[in-house]
């Protein structure tokens, strides 16, 4: 049996690598014309189907066939008689039923995988010595709060739920014994806690202020105790708020705040004691004193104990329940200010003890006292649309797991069942684990969904139960779907967003996550990012039509109102050197100038050249000084003048040639469609092709519909190639290197190809080019449309990130296999060898290829002489016309923060400053992809490149033919003459008159130069006049 479980795994190796393309081939050898099929050997299939496919080795293709006939013979379905007679044959049929039962197995496998396994239970020390009436957790802090019914307040820690403190919470208005708590709920927004007593009455205690939970509101004068609470705050305007409460007398009421961040209740009268609780009497409330906040209620429960409320932002209701069978569930809709409740009642048999919601599914669940989990639809009163049976007693508690839309309930003969809503079957159940206590026990569930933590109580027993983490699931790094990517190289990490408002920072060495930004624009979808030159700065673009500009510390510094106070979408964000460019929605540019910059708000400025457009702009390539490139959804591009904002030319698919294009699209009735053809989604620059693009060649490559790639000559306005990279595709994206060297395409089929276009369009053709350049590789990192590429060099290696709809962030090698996707559990190294080595011309670490040829670029090494004279002129000519153009880091002066700008003072000029600009990504399509270092030093200007190998010298004369300049024995040892003792040679006393001139001596003897100095002016004069007599 073990050698049958390892022939399906490693034939699930192959099968894995298969694609829909790969099983129509099989498909056609099995079948071919006719309907009843032929069948194979294994020799013939493995032959057969080897050279059909032309994927994976012999080997594979044998392993496959041994667990076919394995996996059917163990069901008898082997039913040949050729089979009878020893010889194993395999047709279409059996193969797809192989593949098939594997595919239950892995969906039976992977429902398994979503059951939680939970470590054994862990009781927390018991700082309580009465029931634990609620259990909360503080956002801000990432702590959790329990609180006793006798007032005892625990503070524990997020990470690993050790007891940090005690607190005993205080209440005037009753003796210390006489205090009894019966619920608590954070204010999150405001960063306050209410707590209800028996007293009736509702106490707000300031978590930040000096003297540790301090009482700062008192709101007296209810008529019953409350004994639920629930607190919501909008996610968009966080001022506005509901409080909620149910109580013993079968009354639901709620405070709904109106500017919960500046105060919730009325101030008091200046004459009143600042040091003691502000008093709010309830009637004060419900009269309207109190213009912040509002009152709603209603008793549609009777005289029935109100056992949990929620209020429901999704469908602006009170939700709450009771033991009655009546009311056991009641909906109060609110409708207008003002106006009651419009009251919703539920019935069942005996009453409900606790109650959810889950928000996607629209669905209520309610613990029964009749032992029932029940699932209600809403707005259907006459039945709940579901009926989980399964406990043996009644139900206490429900919790829905969202992510992953199952139900937790609790009963109170401690047994815990984990439920798949779906399919409404229970999945899980858990019992015998729970400690022993008394018959009558009260018993609290909470659930920490985030970090896969429920914890419960029994009386003052608070046990705490931790899932494993799931193994064996599909890896991913958002909780939504991915929108972009960036590489920063300041910080050596990377950057992703989601559409769930999300920015994520990564370890580029490891794949760990660093830190995250949550809501950065609130509801709205992030779609797109880019950064500034100083690597500080993070614009982010959001579908509320705001491009916001953001530190790495979290802290927001501009709102540039880019879709003018309307939702747009917002394909690209193009930072220039005084200018930022938002497009995506609109036939012409938004800009945002830099004296704007001077205020919070930015308010966009004119576009000097208008509307050029006839459809919307989707994204734009620059290339310095001036040159401004923008496409648009009809697939026409525009050449502009940055400087002066005047459109120069415009480059269009030519009809003629698009006659002879590889691949169209056609619609439902036959026809091309033009605009899924033809739509520009991403263009780049090819660095330093202005020479080529002189003599005829390409300098501009652009992407877009059809999975077409197009290369264009923006100098004479014309179609160079077009080829096919990705086909019977949709609309596909695009990155290249720095250095113009590979192409990177992508499309929504999560496919990643690798193209070699060093040398390719370099020379003029007649004609439009239709051969594709070389594909070095294919790979698919993902499961779904990728949304974003980016290229970046990193500790000396060449990586490819890429960012998809299937919230996952993959990073692989550029060109080679993929590392791994960033928030998995095992964690990558890339200290080791390098795998792929970066080529001669590939710029390093921190630095952007520049546009102008080098002596280290292969693509100019190869051309002939003559054009790479006139490259070069054309280089210095754009080096010389910088001085005219704007600076990039000028950006960085705008925008206050830590980091200053790098220096202007750079011996390199202003030319060089230009290529260290801000930094474009690829879904903004711009002219460079790797970001720049921007360490500050007096070398850092300078650009490193390999050091050139050393010829063979040539050695000299004395080395070749040392008997015409040395003693002919060379090989004897030479002998010297030791010189003679000074006593034989300084035969007469020393006198150093016979050895230096008289002028010198005379010169020695004269005072010093301070001596001289001290004398008049006159005697120097004299002194200097006889000294040059004497000479």
């Amino acid at each position: 049996m073990s050698d049958l479980y390892e022939t399906k795994m490693e034939a699930g190796l192959l099968e894995s690598r298969l694609s829909m393309e790969d099983y129509e081939k099989l498909q056609s050898l099995f079948l071919g014309d006719s309907e009843a099929g032929v069948s194979f050997s294994r020799a013939e299939f493995i032959e057969q189907a080897w050279s059909a496919v032309r994927r994976g080795s012999r080997e594979e293709y044998g392993l496959l066939f041994d667990s076919v006939v394995v996996t059917q013979e163990q069901r008898s379905l082997l039913l040949d008689s050729a089979d009878e007679r020893g010889e194993r044959r395999v047709d279409w049929e059996r193969l797809t039923s192989f593949l098939l039962l594997g595919l239950s197995e892995k969906e039976e496998n992977e429902r398994a995988a979503t059951v939680p396994r939970w470590q054994p239970p862990r009781t927390l020390t018991p700082p309580h010595r009465d029931p634990v009436q609620q259990v909360v957790y503080l956002r801000s802090s990432s702590r959790y709060l329990s609180v006793s019914k006798g007032g005892t307040l625990g503070v524990w820690a997020g990470e690993d739920f050790a007891l940090l403190q005690t607190h005993r919470l205080h209440n005037d208005s009753v003796r210390p014994k006489d205090l009894w708590v019966t619920a608590m709920v954070v204010l999150h927004n405001v960063h306050k806690i209410a707590v209800s007593f028996t007293s009736k009455e509702l106490c707000f205690y300031d978590l930040l202020s000096k003297q540790q939970f301090s009482c700062q509101y008192k709101l007296q004068g209810l008529r019953y105790a409350p004994l639920s609470l629930d607190y919501w705050c909008h996610p968009t305007y966080p001022a506005q708020a509901v409080l909620t409460m149910g109580d013993t007398g079968g009354q639901v009421s709620a405070i709904c705040f109106r500017s919960a961040q500046i105060s919730l209740f009325e101030r008091p009268s200046p004459g009143a004691e600042t040091d003691s609780a502000d008093i709010i009497k309830w009637k004060e409330l419900v009269e309207g004193r109190h213009r912040c906040c509002y009152t709603l209620r209603h008793r549609a429960h009777g005289h029935a104990w109100v056992r949990r409320v929620r209020f429901l932002g999704s469908l602006e209701a009170l939700l709450s329940c009771s033991t009655s069978p009546q009311s056991s569930m009641v909906i109060g809709w609110r409708e207008k200010e003002g106006e009651p409740l419009r009251v919703t009642a539920f019935h069942t048999e005996k009453g409900t003890n606790d109650l959810d919601h889950h928000s996607g599914m629209n669905l209520i669940a309610t613990a029964g006292i009749d032992n029932k989990v029940l699932l209600w639809n809403p707005y259907v009163i006459s039945k709940p649309v579901g009926v989980l049976r399964g406990h043996m007693s009644s139900v206490t508690a429900v919790r829905f797991i969202v992510g992953k839309k199952q139900l937790i309930s609790f009963s109170k003969d401690k047994v815990l069942r984990l439920w798949d809503v779906a399919s409404q079957l229970c999945i899980q159940r858990i019992a015998g684990i729970f400690p022993k206590t008394q018959e009558e026990c009260h018993t609290l569930l909470f659930l920490s969904e985030e970090r896969s933590r429920l914890l419960l109580s029994f009386n003052s027993l608070l046990l705490l139960m931790e899932a494993k983490r799931e193994e064996g699931r599909r890896v991913t790094s958002h909780e939504n779907s991915v929108t972009c990517v960036l590489y920063n190289s300041l910080f050596r990490q990377v950057i992703s967003s989601d559409s769930g408002s999300s920015v994520i920072c990564w370890l580029v060495d490891t794949g760990q996550k660093v830190k995250q930004f949550h809501r950065c624009h609130g509801d709205a979808e992030i779609s797109t990012m880019a950064l500034d030159g100083t690597q500080t700065r993070l614009f982010t673009a959001g579908t509320d039509g705001v491009v916001k500009i953001w530190d790495f510390n979290g802290h927001c510094h501009h709102r540039l109102n880019a879709g003018r106070d309307q939702a747009v979408d917002i394909s690209q964000v193009l930072v220039l050197k005084r200018t930022v460019l938002v497009m995506g929605w609109e036939r012409m540019l938004t800009v945002f100038r830099l004296p704007s910059f001077s205020q919070f708000f930015v308010q966009p400025s004119e576009w000097k050249g208008g509307v050029q457009h006839n459809d919307d702009v989707l994204c734009a390539a620059f290339l310095p000084p001036q040159t401004l490139v923008t496409g648009s959804y009809d697939g026409e591009l525009t050449v502009w003048n940055n400087s002066t904002e005047n459109a120069l030319r415009k480059l269009r698919p030519d009809p003629e040639r698009q006659r002879c294009r590889p691949q169209t699209v056609c619609d439902v009735n036959g026809e091309e469609d033009s605009e899924s053809s033809d739509g520009v989604s991403r263009c780049f620059f090819l660095p330093g092709r202005k020479g080529v693009a002189t003599v005829g060649g390409a300098d501009l490559v652009s992407c877009g519909g059809s999975g077409l790639v197009r290369f264009w000559n923006t100098v004479h306005s014309g179609l160079v190639a077009v080829f096919t990279a990705h086909k019977d595709i949709g609309s596909i994206i695009m990155t290249m290197t720095a250095c113009g060297r590979y192409l990177i395409t992508a499309d929504i089929k999560g496919t990643l190809k690798t193209w070699c276009i060093q040398e390719y369009c370099l020379l003029p053709s007649d004609g439009v080019t239709n051969e594709a350049p070389e594909l070095l590789g294919s790979l698919r990192p993902h499961m779904d449309c990728v949304t974003h590429l980016e290229t970046c060099l990193h500790g000396g290696r060449l990586l490819l990130l890429s960012a998809s709809a299937d919230c996952s962030v993959a990073l692989s090698y550029l060109p080679g296999d993929t590392v791994g996707v960033f928030g998995q559990e095992e964690h990558w190294r890339l200290d080791g060898p390098v795998s792929v080595q970066v080529g001669e011309g590939e710029p390093r670490e921190g630095t952007v290829s520049p546009q102008s040829p080098s002596c280290t670029d292969p693509e100019f090494d190869s051309q002939p002489p003559k054009m790479r004279e006139e490259r070069r002129a054309v280089v210095e000519t754009e080096e010389a016309g910088d001085n005219t153009g704007l600076e990039r880091e000028e950006l960085g002066s705008i925008i206050p923060g830590d980091c200053p700008p790098p220096s202007s003072s750079s011996i390199l000029g202003r030319s060089y400053r230009e290529r260290q600009g801000l930094r474009v990504s690829d879904s903004r399509p711009g002219h460079r992809e790797t970001p720049l270092n921007t360490d500050v030093g007096t070398f850092s200007g300078l650009r490193i490149g390999e050091v050139q190998s050393v010829r063979e010298l040539s050695r000299p004369e004395f080395v070749i033919h040392p008997h015409r300049y040395f003693n002919h024995s060379a090989k004897a040892s030479p002998i010297f003459t030791p010189l003679p003792a000074n006593t034989e040679v300084v035969k007469a006393g020393f006198d150093e008159r016979s050895l230096f001139p008289k002028g010198l001596l005379d010169e020695e003897h004269r005072p010093s130069h301070g001596a001289r100095k001290q004398g008049s002016r006159e005697n120097r004069i004299n002194d200097r006049g006889r000294g040059r007599k004497d000479r």
